[in-house]
């Protein structure tokens, strides 16, 4: 599959997408959300990945917003409509993908590239990362799920603060308030990724995909996550995983899961 503004490498279980816009800040435009999506659907057919990491090109910038001048004298269905979509065919469909996927937030993370970001599953970010949401500052609001996805992962009072505010936060800052997970040098942001990826790959895929149908079921209008988490528990007794994890825990080994 060939992109011209995204590269995907395959490396065993582990798959690097990396949004490869460097002279643009890597802005997300039309063409750059698409490729992302069909990278994204293709990753998740593929039963040979496990985990995704998600960067981008350089050292400047994971994303560093949107590209403004493609929307720029768009009317209201029209601006509906590009929020719509967009949240559908990628940022929903990497927060639900069935296989863990790990920001690696390189450089400023914003608007549009916060949001990509915290679609992920978890995020890390190199120490010279900058994040915010800036766009009541040009006469709009977060349209790609930031409003929602900031406050789950922040609380209401400090996801209102960088909203409203339009500031920009520190990768420190941004570890302080649960906004990601680790702070490490640029250089070593990558090697930490694939640490983590590692680490997940020892574990059950089909435990972990459906830990991540429930854990995002307790952020659903009308579902009850406890109920998801049952029914997700339960589906585990089928599996070959379920029966090889509790035999290699009896027999006091490591175990190899089949993945079903």
């Amino acid at each position: 599959m060939k992109f011209n503004n995204i590269l995907v490498k395959k490396n065993n279980a582990l798959a690097q997408v990396t949004i490869n816009r460097p002279k643009k800040l890597n802005a997300l435009n039309s063409e750059t959300i698409h490729e992302l999506s069909e990278a994204f659907e293709a990753l998740e057919e593929d039963d040979n990945i496990k985990v995704v990491v998600l960067t981008g090109a350089g050292d400047k910038a994971f994303v560093a917003g949107a590209d403004i001048s493609e929307f720029a004298h768009f009317s209201v269905d029209e601006g509906a409509n590009l929020a719509r979509k967009g949240q559908e065919i990628l940022f929903n469909l990497i927060e639900n993908l069935s296989k863990p996927v790990i920001a690696a937030i390189n450089g400023f993370a914003l608007g549009g590239g916060l949001e990509l970001a915290m679609s992920c599953h978890f995020r890390i970010a190199s120490d010279n990362a900058k994040m915010g949401l800036p766009e009541v500052s040009l006469g709009v609001i977060p349209g790609y799920g930031g409003t929602q996805r900031l406050a789950q992962l922040v609380g209401k009072g400090k996801a209102m603060e960088l909203i409203l505010t339009a500031s920009m936060i520190s990768a420190e800052d941004a570890k302080n308030c649960s906004l990601v997970n680790h702070v490490t040098t640029p250089e070593e942001l990558l090697p930490l990724a694939e640490k983590l990826a590692g680490k997940i790959m020892r574990n059950s895929s089909v435990a972990i995909s459906g830990a991540i149908k429930a854990v995002n079921a307790n952020f659903e209008d009308g579902v009850n996550g406890f109920d998801v988490e049952i029914e997700e528990f339960g589906k585990c007794f089928g599996t070959q995983d379920f029966k090889e994890g509790t035999t290699a825990f009896l027999e006091k080994r490591k175990p190899n899961f089949p993945g079903n």
